[in-house]
């Protein structure tokens, strides 16, 4: 069987680059992506290759569209000087920023921001990615348990998470005869430097979200990771259009 290759946004922190190690240590080959950070980019290929993987690492800016252009041009050469393919296997789009407000502060620059990255990057690189993905791959987008339970400061983020939800059951229906699946994981509350790192760096607040959570603690990158790596695996072959919750059951 062929070596996969998994292209992966936001790969250089967080959950992306987890992500990112936990297909390495399944034999994926990565292309990973970051935006501004190519020292910590750099630093997580050399983690995938210790994994006895391969990985290369792009610049992109999921909040501009030329960038996206730019990337999908950038691509081809990538795959065929790096893998010696042509084409590629699994896409994740995972790259994302936060923003904190409450709905009557939240101002028309955050919402323009937010939609420009969590909206309307995965729809056109999924567009321009699609003529160099294998028939019989997978795409996974990234929403948020804050589509489904509310808290205030996230009307606007969630907003858009709830949108990728829907474009995701979009993207299943239409793209069913190539045999390409599509689904959303939605993390919970993740000990990461998002947000500032407050789930994972405040006590008090970490303490608040494990008491909302049945199995009793806050969500780990790994948590994430390794469900990501298994929905890819061959053994989820047949789901599809599917939104999966990852977060323990917090506020269930």
């Amino acid at each position: 069987m062929s070596t996969k290759i998994a292209v992966i946004t936001g790969a250089s922190r967080g959950l992306g680059r987890n992500m990112a190690l936990h297909l390495a240590a399944r034999g994926v080959e990565i292309v990973g992506t970051y935006n501004s950070r190519a020292d910590e980019a750099e630093g997580v290929a050399r983690e995938i290759v210790a994994r006895g993987s391969s990985a290369q690492m792009l610049q992109l800016d999921c909040g501009s569209a030329a960038s996206i252009a730019a990337f999908a041009q950038a691509l081809p050469p990538v795959l065929k000087d790096g893998f010696r393919r042509t084409t590629f296997d699994y896409l994740i789009n995972n790259a994302g920023m936060g923003v904190y407000a409450n709905f009557v502060d939240t101002t028309e620059e955050q919402l323009d921001r937010l939609y420009a990255v969590h909206v309307k990057a995965p729809f056109l690189l999924s567009q321009k990615l699609l003529p160099l993905m294998e028939d019989g791959g997978r795409i996974i987008n990234l929403s948020s348990g804050l589509a489904r339970f509310s808290l205030p400061g996230y009307s606007a983020y969630a907003s858009m998470k709830g949108a990728i939800e829907v474009l995701t059951r979009y993207m299943a229906k239409e793209l069913g005869a190539r045999r390409i699946t599509v689904n959303v994981v939605a993390p919970g509350a993740i000990e990461t430097d998002f947000g500032g790192g407050v789930v994972r760096d405040n006590p008090e607040i970490n303490k608040n979200v494990a008491s909302t959570i049945p199995l009793g603690r806050a969500g780990l990158p790994d948590d994430v990771g390794g469900a990501v790596a298994a929905l890819l695996s061959e053994d989820c072959g047949w789901i599809n259009g599917t939104r999966i919750e990852v977060s323990g059951g917090q506020n269930i």
